[in-house]
């Protein structure tokens, strides 16, 4: 009797249970989520860049001759003209030079009279027979060389001359003063930098920039120039010149983009930012909370319009934003894709939304 009463009271709770089992699935209410339907639009990247104002042409000043600098007239951020003198080394040895070689200059000059007067007399007698060929010969070479020593003095005055104006040392165009590598009581030799000279005129903005960049065509040759200090200053520039090479210290690339007309107050070393705009592309773009993953990496969750059922789908991310993300492949235009409550689904289920008939 025991086992038959024991049936008997488990058999409603096994009906109860039955019935769970078979009505939970149908009862279950769908996961209401946010959607969005794929779509391309016309995208326009903005690429913003800071760099510097430099001259185009840099010079590097040295003396021509060695010596000691006693004096320097001029210092970093000087601006100074065509011709202004910088500096100065001790003249003492090129002015003994050139005292020398005055006193060569004179000593041929006498050389000089006396060998023309000796080649006049030796032409008289000959014109008369009371000299030999070989006395008039030697007269008129005698001139000759009286002429080539001159001649030699003279250049050698030059130099001397030439020496001791290079113990000033001058400018060679309008310009700024950007560096400076020489003191007073210094010894400087010849050919070494004393200042560097950043010329006016033509002025390039300096950019040093990552390689990918070029990755972007830029629409039209132009980029737009603010100054950073004063935003309300800003010029047209144009690519000049792109180094062939990536530096290895910063794995840059530097851009020089020349400024056309640029404006008075845009001057050397001025912080500047450029602005250029790529070309415009149709690119599928979607908020950052529809971004999920599965084992082989980004994915988004597709809706099944027929059945509303979901699954993730692999898609490739061309570029992370602040607020979005740009999808470079895996998707197709008019796909609907789950932009908000997708992080507690799981493949087939499904899911209503907003919109549903629509």
């Amino acid at each position: 009797m025991l086992p038959s009463l024991r049936n008997v009271l488990w058999l409603p709770v096994c009906v109860v249970l039955a019935g769970c089992s078979e009505e939970a699935p149908q009862n279950r209410p769908a996961a209401l989520v946010k959607t969005e339907l794929v779509r391309l639009q016309p995208r326009q990247t903005v690429i913003r860049l800071t760099g510097d104002v430099q001259a185009r042409v840099s010079t590097e000043l040295s003396f021509r001759v060695s010596g000691r600098v006693i004096e320097r007239l001029v210092d970093v951020g000087a601006h100074v003209k065509a011709g202004d003198v910088l500096a100065r080394i001790d003249p003492t040895e090129q002015r003994a030079d050139l005292v020398g070689a005055q006193a060569a200059v004179a000593a041929a000059e006498a050389q000089l009279r006396l060998a023309k007067a000796t080649f006049e007399r030796q032409k008289s007698l000959m014109a008369s027979g009371f000299t030999t060929r070989v006395a008039f010969d030697q007269a008129q070479e005698g001139l000759r060389t009286a002429e080539g020593s001159l001649d030699t003095a003279k250049a050698q005055l030059g130099i001397a001359t030439d020496a001791l104006s290079y113990t000033e040392l001058r400018a060679s165009a309008a310009g700024i003063i950007t560096a400076r590598n020489i003191e007073v009581g210094q010894v400087a030799q010849s050919a070494q930098s004393a200042y560097t000279l950043a010329e006016d005129n033509a002025r390039d903005a300096v950019f040093d920039v990552n390689e990918s960049i070029f990755l972007t065509p830029l629409e039209g040759s132009t980029v737009k120039l603010t100054m950073v200090s004063d935003p309300s200053i800003s010029a047209i520039a144009r690519p000049r010149e792109i180094s062939p090479t990536v530096d290895q210290k910063s794995g840059a690339v530097r851009v020089k983009l020349s400024i056309e007309d640029p404006p008075a107050a845009m001057t050397l070393g001025s912080i500047v930012t450029g602005e250029g705009r790529g070309r415009p592309v149709d690119k599928i773009v979607l908020p950052w909370s529809a971004l999920n993953a599965n084992l082989t990496g980004p994915a988004v969750w597709v809706v099944d319009p027929k059945t509303r059922a979901v699954a993730l789908k692999n898609v490739v991310i061309e570029s992370y934003e602040t607020n979005s993300i740009v999808v470079g492949g895996g998707l197709t235009a008019g796909e609907r894709v789950v932009v908000d409550g997708g992080k507690l689904l799981r493949p087939a289920q499904i899911v209503t939304y907003d919109g549903e008939n629509s």
